[in-house]
Parts: C-alpha cells; sequence; structure tokens
C-alpha cells in the first residue's frame, strides 16, 4: 500500500479561501481595474466650478444719459401766457414718478412719432435730439421770430419736462426657489431621486414700463426679484426688439454674430459668472434696454451624476457654483467613511454599526464618460482619497459612482461575520475576567 503524504496546511488554506470569494463582489467586481484617480491625464478630469466669480451687479447697470434728449414718447409741459393757459390762474402742476425729474408745470404737448410737438397757431417743431432748454428755445423762435406772434421777453415761455418716455420691458424668469432639489431632504434619500429632479416648478412673467433713461438689466431684475439665484443658469439673454430672426436665439449663431461687423444683435447673452481677471465680454449698450426688449433668465439646467454598488442608488445633482469631490460625493448620499463600519442598507436607507473587524468599503470606480464618446474607469482609493487631494478628483457630470470593498476588506468582514469573541470582566472589583468564543461556517 503506497503512502499518502499529508495535503499541507497552506493548500487547504488557499482552498477554503477559493470557496469564500466565490461570487464575492469585491473579488468579481468588473470595474475595479480602472486608472488610478491620482494618475488621470488633465483631459479626464472635470472643469473646476469654484474658479468662476459674481460679475459685478454694477456691469449690469447703464449710465443715464445726460442731458436727457426728447424723442417720441416724451410728454412737454409748454406754458405761454396769453395763449397757453389763464394769465389769471396757475398752470396745471405735475409731479412726476421719476425719481430724477423734478415737478413740471404747464400743459402736457407729446412728442408724437415723427419726433414734433403741434402747439396752437404755430407749424408742428421738431424737438426730437433736443434737451428740454433747447426745445425752449425753438418754441420761443417759433412764437417771436417765425410767426411773431408775441414780442420777444414780454411773454414769459417756459417748457418742462412732464413725463420721460417709457420703455416696456417683458421680463421671464425660471429660477424659482423650487427648481433645484434639496438633497437634504428625507424623501431624497429613501427613494430614488430621479423624479424629484425633474420636477419644476412654474416660472414668473412680468411687464414692465421703465423710464426710458433708467432701462437697464440691473433694474429690471430688481423690480423682479433681485438678482438670479443658485437655481437660475450663468448667463442672462435679452432678445432685443420686436423682430424674430432665425437662428439668432442659439449660441453658435450669436457667438458667431459677435465676429462680424453688423451694428445691432437681436439675441445678447450675458453671463453671471466669470474667470477671475476676464475682461466684460459684453458692452454697456448691450444691457440697456428698449421697449419690445424681453429679459429671460433661464433655470440652471440640473447636472447629476449617479451612485450604487453599496451606496444607496441616487441621481445627484451637482453644484452650480462650487467643485464637489468625491469623497463629499459619497457623503451626500449617506455613504460610509470612517464611520468605525457603518453601512448604509441599499434600499431602505438603514444604518448598521457592524463594529470591530468590518472596515469601511474603501474601493470607489467612477465611470466617466470621454470627450469622444468612449468611457473610463476611475479607480479611487478612499482611504488616500482624504489624505491626498489628487486622488479626491472632482466629480463631473454623468459619473457614475460604484462603492465597493477592496479583497482584504471583503475578508475581513466575512471572519468577522463568522467568528464571535466577547470579554466579560471584572477585574477592578474582583480581578477576574470571563470570555466567551464562537464560530460558525460558510
Amino acid at each position: 500500500m503506497l503512502n499518502q503524504s499529508p495535503i499541507p496546511r497552506s493548500y487547504l488554506f488557499l482552498a477554503t479561501a477559493m470557496l469564500l470569494f466565490t461570487g464575492c463582489a469585491s473579488i468579481t467586481n468588473p470595474v475595479a481595474n480602472g486608472v488610478p484617480a491620482h494618475l488621470l491625464p488633465d483631459e479626464l478630469l472635470a472643469e473646476p466650478r469654484e474658479e468662476l466669480r459674481q460679475i459685478p451687479p454694477s456691469w449690469l447697470r447703464a449710465q443715464p444719459e445726460l442731458p436727457y434728449r426728447l424723442d417720441t414718447g416724451d410728454i412737454l409741459g409748454v406754458y405761454i401766457e396769453g395763449y397757453l393757459g389763464n394769465p389769471n390762474q396757475l398752470p396745471p402742476i405735475n409731479f412726476p414718478d421719476a425719481g430724477d425729474v423734478p415737478p413740471s408745470f404747464g400743459y402736457p404737448f407729446p412728442v408724437r412719432e415723427d419726433g414734433t410737438v403741434t402747439l396752437t397757431e404755430v407749424n408742428s417743431i421738431n424737438v426730437r435730439g433736443m434737451t428740454v432748454k433747447e426745445a425752449e428755445a425753438a418754441i420761443t423762435k417759433a412764437y417771436t421770430e417765425d410767426k411773431q406772434l408775441i414780442q420777444k421777453g414780454k411773454v414769459p415761455i417756459i417748457v418742462t419736462l412732464v413725463l420721460p418716455r417709457r420703455a416696456r420691458i417683458l421680463v421671464v424668469r425660471e429660477d424659482s426657489p423650487n427648481t433645484r432639489i434639496n438633497i437634504e431632504d428625507p424623501g431624497f434619500r429613501l427613494v430614488t431621486s430621479a423624479s424629484l429632479i425633474r420636477n419644476r416648478t412654474q416660472g414668473t412673467g412680468n411687464e414692465l414700463e421703465l423710464p426710458s433713461n433708467h432701462a437697464d438689466v440691473l433694474r429690471a431684475l430688481v423690480r423682479t426679484g433681485g438678482l438670479p439665484g443658485p437655481s437660475a443658469a450663468n448667463e442672462i439673454i435679452v432678445y432685443r426688439g420686436y423682430e424674430s430672426i432665425p437662428g439668432k436665439d442659439d449660441q453658435l449663431a450669436w457667438s458667431h454674430e459677435r465676429t462680424t461687423t453688423k451694428p445691432k444683435r437681436q439675441t445678447i447673452r450675458i453671463p453671471l459668472r466669470l474667470p477671475p481677471n476676464a475682461s466684460k465680454p459684453f458692452s454697456e449698450d448691450d444691457v440697456k434696454l428698449q421697449s419690445g426688449d424681453i429679459v429671460f433668465v433661464p433655470a440652471s439646467e440640473s447636472d447629476v451624476y449617479y451612485t450604487g454598488g453599496l451606496m444607496p442608488a441616487r441621481q445627484v445633482p451637482l453644484p452650480r457654483d462650487y467643485d464637489l469631490r468625491v469623497v463629499e460625493a459619497v457623503l451626500a448620499v449617506g455613504g460610509p467613511i470612517l464611520s468605525g463600519g457603518q453601512l448604509t442598507n441599499n434600499f431602505n436607507g438603514i444604518n448598521q454599526i457592524n463594529g470591530l473587524g468590518r472596515p469601511n468599503p474603501s474601493l470607489l470606480t467612477v465611470l466617466r464618460k470621454t470627450p469622444r464618446g468612449g468611457q473610463v474607469n476611475i479607480r479611487v482609493d478612499l482611504n488616500r482619497a482624504l489624505r491626498d487631494p489628487r486622488e479626491n478628483i472632482v466629480v463631473k457630470e454623468g459619473d457614475v459612482l460604484l462603492l465597493q470593498e477592496t479583497p482584504s476588506e471583503a475578508v475581513s468582514r466575512y471572519f468577522a461575520q463568522q467568528l464571535g469573541f466577547n470579554v466579560f470582566t471584572n477585574v477592578f472589583t474582583r480581578g477576574s475576567a470571563a470570555a466567551t468564543a464562537s464560530a460558525s461556517g460558510p
């Protein structure tokens, strides 16, 4: 009979380990072999958002034109003793609502579409482009020199501005505070967030009448709720005038139009955030408004990332104005980081303290789309990401974050589940201690 040598213990341990690893996600993880995050090339990194700075509000304000020039829509107050008004009565006194227009008096005469005013016993007088003082001189000349109706200097002729012309502006805003999801909402953590992110409230619309000398983007925003907040996109769009030209409301056509020599643009895009030290990409004429203009504040499109694996499966919105890194992204959905073995149930969001021997999962795989439509798997070591900013990369829109255990973490967890060791001690009072141990097979 042949002697059979005993099987080495190392072989038995290896066979046992192979049985234990069968079906283990940390071993069969199909996306674990990725590019280390700290070695990721620059072209695959997310573009930083924190570098952008809010533009000064003064950029949205236009300097009032001084002195004020008359045009169609202005209303002049004219008083000519003996011709316009009873000498025994005071002329009408008007108090305009515009803060920079002083009180006026006289009988109202509008500036017509051709830029003229029509007065008693004289021909129409063209006042377009004149100041109020120049219009007074033109009216005085018409009565004293052209028609010689009154002797110069004998009868007072007074011209004032009763009401400056108004610009009628439409302001359409989609930046309601409720258009973006609050990830602290308990409903966000317990149910899928896809429907919540797409739940947008109705926008607002206002029709404003602003003094033409003070009609600018800043005043239109202040009258309709203030500067755009985080729920708004990083731009304001001004659709100029009543004309509608195909192709002038998209970014590509607008960019092309900026390089041409056309005197006016039909669509003006005003960015709200720019890189530091960037020059102003629009002119003061761009923020001046005129009748028929539409000021549109679009809502911010929710850029999202996705989570899964040992984290709750979520569709999470990215912040508009600051960067979110992978460590913060895991914490945003209640993922376990340095919580002493705290794991979150992927189905009901309930936390469970696992205790000693069960380390936190630290293998995070980021599935990221490449500029040419492909995909790259990025391997992130969360333990290293807490110490090395190069490992703690910025999350990009469309990223899929999958949290798994490393093989060593999976083995530790398995044996911690199969073996139990409890110690009961009363050393300080009796100098005695007791211990129990238990084990179970797979």
